[in-house]
């Protein structure tokens, strides 16, 4: 890396907070490195290079923002380049970022837009990082909604924007800085409809069905719309919509195996129902958040996140949406075997559910939470727990109260009920029940549909020389 001349100042605003971080020279610069691959950088930083900083000297490019990034994660607090005494640089957004405003809320997440609607196959590799989760969640906790998220026309600024050829701002500046469409009602509620559209898509073919389109249309359409002009209430119902879309694309990426940047598309997601106001829908995006940990086996930070939902929206909420938070809470204790935490949860659950009414002020995304999709729960847990006659009887049950539409749900369901059979012994039915998956499973594009039925494949190991097994192998070679 070449860097600046020393500038014979050494630099203590930086010796401090290492000081106060607690990192080596090394330690410092390894974590650059680490942070800078989440951008795709291969930097190549030693205790050398830290030393030359402290010394004075100004590292290039986008490496102050990197640094400052590691320290904002290691103390838990927002610093920039120049509370490290580095010289300011353009921000370099990885997207796990909870943005300070709106605005940088709506270049985040546009920019993830735009780089996820391009040929950038990089991006489905990133990894999952739990530790990423921490900061977004803590942030969303304590935070308040954005006090002003309109934007009006600027006639005074537009009227300082150079025209085409007697200034140096290239076009592209110009139009960024001058009014953009206005929005209305018919625009949102056109957001909105996409999104139902897109959502059904998702749960009957796979997240891998429509996911870039869905992708190239935040992009094309709502983007422009963020940009544009509104006052405040429309611009909160804007945000929530894109909140929403921003999910959802979250949701589909993460049908796809694509972890790291599903995380990422749902710590935008909760940055922009924070500028929505909307708490129970952030509420929501961190249970998306814990339900992606338990499918990776990260059972705390599913715990947490699920608590951090609920403490977030307080009593408040209507008793669906706070048996849908206790729901995703189980799942967490499950995954890591706790049976009493587990259960206490899927009580509250139930109790909730039991509480709820048809007259109750319900949100849209809290709907579908009913009967079938609690019994699901249930024997999700009871799957992980390894109580398996109570799974295969939550699963039969959800498998008869669940719709066709939800083809997707209904195949994990499946699964489980697989599963629950073989744990019983009963490897017959385990078997056709998991022959049945598998052909759903190869009809739609969801990575998370074909490993249920490879975790069951795994479980059936043990049983390889049974014919009812060789049958279904037979029966699942048959349909490639």
């Amino acid at each position: 890396m070449t860097e600046r001349p020393a500038q014979h100042v050494p630099n203590r605003q930086l010796a401090a907070l290492i000081a106060e971080a607690g990192f080596s020279n090394a330690g410092l610069a390894r974590r650059v490195d680490q942070l800078g691959l989440e951008h795709g950088l291969d930097l190549r930083y030693d205790k050398t290079s830290v030393t030359r900083w402290l010394r004075g000297q100004q590292p290039r490019g986008t490496t102050p923002a990197l640094i400052a990034e590691v320290f904002t994660r290691r103390l838990g607090r927002r610093l920039s380049a120049q509370d490290l005494g580095l010289d300011a640089c353009a921000p370099v957004y990885a997207g796990l970022e909870f943005a300070a405003t709106p605005e940088e809320a709506v270049d985040i997440a546009s920019g993830l837009w735009r780089k996820d609607s391009g040929s950038h196959a990089e991006l489905r590799k990133i990894a999952f990082t739990p530790a990423g989760l921490v900061v977004p969640s803590r942030d969303w906790l304590i935070g308040r909604p954005d006090e002003r998220v309109g934007r009006g026309a600027d006639p005074a600024a537009a009227a300082r924007v150079p025209l085409q050829g007697r200034g140096s701002v290239p076009r592209q500046r110009q139009i960024d800085r001058g009014p953009g469409q206005r929005v209305t009602g018919g625009d949102i509620a056109a957001l909105r409809s996409v999104g139902e559209l897109f959502r059904t898509l998702d749960q009957a073919y796979g997240g891998g069905h429509a996911r870039q389109a869905l992708v190239r249309y935040l992009e094309h359409e709502a983007e422009p719309m963020l940009r544009g002009t509104y006052g405040e209430t429309t611009g909160r119902r804007l945000f929530a919509a894109a909140a929403d879309l921003t999910r959802l694309a979250g949701w589909t990426s993460y049908d796809i195996a694509a972890h790291g940047l599903a995380q990422r598309y749902f710590v935008q997601a909760l940055r922009l129902a924070q500028a929505a106001a909307d708490r129970p829908y952030g509420a929501y995006v961190l249970v998306t958040m814990s339900r992606q940990a338990v499918y990776l086996g990260h059972g705390r930070e599913a715990v947490q996140l699920a608590r951090v939902a609920q403490q977030g929206v307080g009593s408040g909420p209507p008793p669906l949406v706070q048996a849908l938070l206790h729901a995703a809470e189980a799942r967490g204790h499950a995954v890591l075997g706790e049976v009493r935490a587990a259960t206490a949860s899927l009580v509250r659950a139930e109790r909730c559910l039991g509480a709820a009414r048809p007259g109750d002020d319900v949100p849209h995304w809290a709907k579908s939470f009913d009967e079938a999709t609690l019994a699901d729960e249930f024997g999700h847990c009871h799957r992980d727990l390894q109580q398996y006659r109570a799974a295969a009887q939550h699963a039969e049950r959800s498998l008869q109260l669940r719709a066709p539409a939800y083809a997707r749900s209904r195949l994990f369901c499946k699964v489980v009920l697989a599963t629950a059979r073989l744990g019983l012994g009963e490897l017959d039915q385990a078997c056709s029940l998991g022959a049945e998956a598998a052909q759903q499973a190869m009809e739609m594009r969801s990575v998370r549909a074909v490993e249920y039925v490879r975790d069951f494949e795994r479980r059936l190991e043990p049983y390889r020389d049974a014919s009812a097994v060789r049958t279904y192998r037979d029966r699942v070679a048959a349909l490639s």
